[in-house]
C-alpha cells in the first residue's frame, strides 16, 4: 500500500517528532546528544532550514522547523542518515535506528507556533524528567535567553514583543506557565521511580512518610493532590511510598 503523501504546510513550518525503532534509546550518553546537535547544525545550513526549537529525549526528538531551499523530507533524510551512520559505527551495530518515517504536523499560524514552541521546551518537564523548564540541558529553551547557537530565535521572540527586552521577559513567563496543551507526540506512558516520587515530595516540603502522616488532613491532601497531578505517578505507588491507603488517595481531587 503506497504511503500517504505528507500534507504541505502553507507556511513551510512543521513540528517534527521522530523516535527510536521499537522505542529504543537513541542517545546513550551526552556525547551522543552533542553529536546529534552538531549534525543538526550542519544539515540545517546545508538544507537551508530555519530551526526554531528542539528537544532531545532519550528515545525521541522534537523539532520546530521551516523549510526553505529544501523540503523537510530531504532535510530529515540527510540528518537521520548522518547521525545513524555515526551511531552505528560507535556502537558497532547495523541497521535502522529510527522508527519509520518521521511524524509531522503543520504549523499554520502564530498562535500555534507559540503553542508548539512551549510544548517542545516543556517536554522534559511534563515527562517528569526535570522540575523546571530551565533544568533540561537538551532543549533550545536557553538559547532564547542566553546565546543563540543553532536556533533562529528572532521569529519566536518577535511574537511576544517588537522590543527585545520586553519579548525576553514575556517569553520567560510564557515558558513557565502551566498548561494542558496537546501537540503532536507519541503519548507514551511515563512511569516515575519511587526515588523520583520521593524527591518530588521533598520539593513540596515532605521529608518522610511520617512527616506527611502528621500533617493536618487539609495540608496532607493538598500535597497529595499536587503529586497526583505529577505525570508518571500512580495511586498504587503513592500508597506504597506514603503508607496512606489507596482509597484515601483516590478520593483526593487534583
Amino acid at each position: 500500500m503506497p504511503r500517504k503523501a505528507r500534507k504541505k504546510s502553507l507556511t513551510g513550518v512543521y513540528h517534527i517528532v521522530f523516535r527510536g525503532i521499537n522505542r529504543q534509546t537513541i542517545f546513550e550518553d551526552e556525547t551522543d546528544k552533542h553529536r546529534f546537535l552538531e549534525t543538526l547544525a550542519k544539515y540545517k545550513v546545508i538544507s537551508g532550514i530555519e530551526l526554531y526549537a528542539y528537544c532531545l529525549m532519550d528515545n525521541h526528538v522534537h523539532l520546530l522547523v521551516k523549510e526553505t531551499d529544501e523540503s523537510v523530507s530531504v532535510f530529515m533524510k540527510k540528518l537521520s542518515s548522518s547521525y545513524v551512520y555515526w551511531y552505528n559505527l560507535k556502537y558497532e551495530r547495523c541497521g535502522h535506528l529510527f522508527q519509520g518515517r518521521f511524524n509531522s504536523e503543520n504549523v499554520e499560524d502564530n498562535l500555534y507556533f507559540m503553542t508548539v514552541l512551549r510544548y517542545i521546551h516543556q517536554n522534559p518537564l511534563k515527562a517528569g524528567v526535570v522540575r523546571s523548564v530551565w533544568d533540561s540541558k537538551w532543549t533550545s529553551a536557553h538559547e532564547y535567553i542566553r546565546k543563540a547557537v543553532i536556533v533562529d530565535i528572532d521569529r519566536g521572540l518577535s511574537l511576544f514583543s517588537s522590543e527585545r527586552k520586553a519579548a525576553l521577559r514575556q517569553y520567560v513567563v510564557y515558558m513557565e506557565e502551566e498548561n494542558d496543551e496537546e501537540c503532536l507526540d507519541y503519548n507514551e506512558t511515563v512511569k516515575l521511580s519511587d526515588d523520583k516520587v520521593r524527591e518530588y515530595l521533598q520539593t513540596l516540603g515532605v521529608k518522610s512518610s511520617s512527616n506527611l502522616q502528621q500533617m493536618s488532613r487539609k495540608e496532607r491532601d493538598g500535597v497529595l493532590a499536587q503529586v497526583k497531578k505529577h505525570q508518571g505517578t500512580s495511586i498504587r505507588q503513592l500508597s506504597r511510598i506514603t503508607g496512606i491507603s489507596k482509597s484515601v488517595i483516590d478520593r483526593i481531587k487534583g
